[in-house]
């Protein structure tokens, strides 16, 4: 299987906020995000609706688009939102397959964490 590397946009409820970020598994990252973390901005302003992504076989893509994306000004984030998904639906259920996530994805999200920090 080959891996796809994913720049992402997510926003909240209202649509008033902005994250971009890249994942090699958007789907695991999307539940990941749902769980949040104390100290992010994902969790506090609850950002985790994706409205749109773009994927790549190259991580070096997918990092280049991220930055690149992050200096874009709010109107150039919306064109590129609006270019792709122009209703700015939530395309969290097309990429998980249900949403919100289950209590058995959140507890694997969460195992492959604990695994990940174990490999510190």
């Amino acid at each position: 299987m080959e891996t796809k590397f994913t720049t992402y946009l997510l926003t909240n409820w209202n649509r008033s906020l902005l994250y971009v970020g890249f994942t090699n598994n958007l789907s695991v990252r999307l539940i990941e995000h749902w769980i949040g973390n104390l100290y992010s901005h994902t969790t506090k302003f609850n950002i985790y609706y994706l409205v749109w992504y773009e994927s790549t076989k190259y991580v070096l893509n997918a990092i280049d688009a991220e930055k690149k994306i992050k200096k874009y000004t709010r109107a150039q984030k919306n064109i590129l939102i609006n270019s792709f998904n122009p209703t700015w639906d939530f395309l969290n259920e097309e990429i998980v397959g249900n949403w919100p996530p289950t209590q058995e994805q959140i507890d694997a999200a969460k195992s492959r964490w604990r695994e990940n920090r174990d490999l510190l």
